[in-house]
């Protein structure tokens, strides 16, 4: 196979070196809006790399990785399905509904898969979390608690492109409560705070978020976001049920101490960041997408999926900023 990476920056350059590693992928050829960074790493992995994205395009792919920013991604999804180019593109699929919406259309008249990159449904914790629920040793889930709690903020010039917190963050957390309970979410209720840099706040958007999820078949989620945990990065759901209770992200890397006397878990180092934490998890993806250009795997985590998840981060934006539930009409 010959795959393309579009934008070579920190994740891109990480699915580039997956790629080069994949058996099933024989050639590499890389691109950035910066040519030179296209140029550096293709040569520290022995690939190829072209001027241009548009020249990356004509270049006779069988796959691409569109790792490039938010804004462009809508666009290259679009063109890469015009020229039958199966697609990696890492969420979220546009900056806003209508674009994604735009997609989701397009890409529902064409043939061409389009995988969007939620990469929680490849780590194996959530992947038992979900096996759990479906196979009902549980029992009924009632309540699921989860989180993305960042080490540090991401560098202030990122934050008014960003979406705000529960588009790029939180959006996570919706996408893997839907994936591993198979549920949809038909109401929102959010609230939002700064209590830290004022950059957050003059981007109209909040450090701190905190938001309650209602599903259609009664169960509900409570679903946390800050960029303020200097203790590490920790990101966990716990799903518990009438029968049983799992919990994903409980291990000896837990940033977070036991006020118990005579409790020494965790001892281990905490995760500095998501990249660290979800390192295998990434690698499954992007041999999962591999696997769907060569036709021997169907795309498990569709356009479909992203705008519901988007959906539910619009609602809990809208809800926060107007202090009251929301509803998500019909589902998602």
């Amino acid at each position: 196979m010959r795959i393309g990476v579009a934008g070579v920056g920190r994740i891109g350059a990480f699915h580039a070196e997956t790629l080069r590693n994949l058996a099933g992928v024989d050639e590499l050829v890389l691109a950035d809006a910066y040519s030179g960074r296209a140029k550096e790493v293709a040569t520290s992995l022995g690939a190829d790399w072209t001027e241009t994205v548009d020249e990356l395009l004509a270049a006779n792919l069988d796959g691409l990785v569109v790792a490039v920013a938010t804004d462009a991604h809508a666009d290259l999804i679009l063109r890469g399905v015009d020229r039958d180019i199966p697609v990696f593109c890492e969420k979220p699929v546009a900056p806003d509904a209508t674009g994604t919406l735009a997609v989701v259309d397009r890409v529902a008249r064409s043939s061409v898969p389009v995988q969007i990159g939620f990469q929680r449904r490849f780590d194996a914790g959530y992947t038992a979390a979900r096996e759990a629920v479906a196979a009902g040793r549980l029992g009924w889930v009632h309540t699921l608690r989860g989180g993305t709690l960042d080490a540090a903020p991401p560098p202030a010039a990122y934050i008014p492109v960003s979406g705000g917190i529960f588009r790029d963050c939180s959006v996570h957390d919706f996408d893997i409560v839907r994936w591993v309970t198979g549920r949809e979410v038909v109401e929102v209720y959010a609230a939002g705070a700064n209590r830290g840099e004022d950059f957050f706040r003059e981007a109209d958007d909040v450090d701190t978020a905190v938001a309650v999820l209602t599903f259609d078949d009664g169960a509900f989620a409570t679903i946390s976001a800050t960029r303020y945990n200097a203790a590490g990065y920790d990101v966990r759901l716990d799903v518990l049920g009438s029968q049983d209770s799992i919990s994903v992200g409980l291990d000896d890397r837990l940033p977070l101490r036991s006020a118990e006397p005579g409790v020494g878990f965790p001892t281990g180092t905490p995760y500095p960041g998501f990249m660290e934490r979800f390192e295998a998890a990434y690698r499954r993806e992007l041999s999962a997408f591999a696997d769907i250009v060569a036709g021997r795997a169907e795309v498990t985590c569709s356009v479909h999926d992203a705008l519901a998840a988007f959906r539910i981060a619009e609602a809990c934006d809208r809800s926060r900023r107007e202090h009251r539930p929301v509803r998500i009409e019909g589902g998602n």
